[in-house]
């Protein structure tokens, strides 16, 4: 199952690092779905800056700055992938 939590709004090809506008949050560790025209990346959040200060949480609204594997483009869409986790049920 996968979340929209935002957009690529900016692309620095040459540090490797796409600029989203949330609208949902997200930590380190999540992982993520950037899926647009040409693009369709999943990776974990490995490094997260906003106003060039290392963040391990941004809500709804922020814009952060994260480092991608591969390049990725303006307006494509960001989803969390929502990972069932196993629990086991007794009776």
């Amino acid at each position: 199952m996968e979340v929209e939590i935002g957009r690529i709004t900016h692309y620095y090809n040459h540090l490797n690092v796409a600029v989203l506008k949330l609208t949902d949050s997200v930590k380190l560790g999540d992982k993520i779905h950037i899926l647009g025209h040409v693009t369709d990346l999943i990776e974990r959040v490995a490094s997260m800056q906003v106003n060039h200060h290392a963040v391990v949480w941004v809500k709804p609204g922020d814009d952060v700055a994260i480092t991608v594997n591969e390049p990725v483009r303006e307006h494509d869409i960001v989803y969390r992938v929502v990972e069932e986790s196993f629990e086991p049920h007794f009776a």
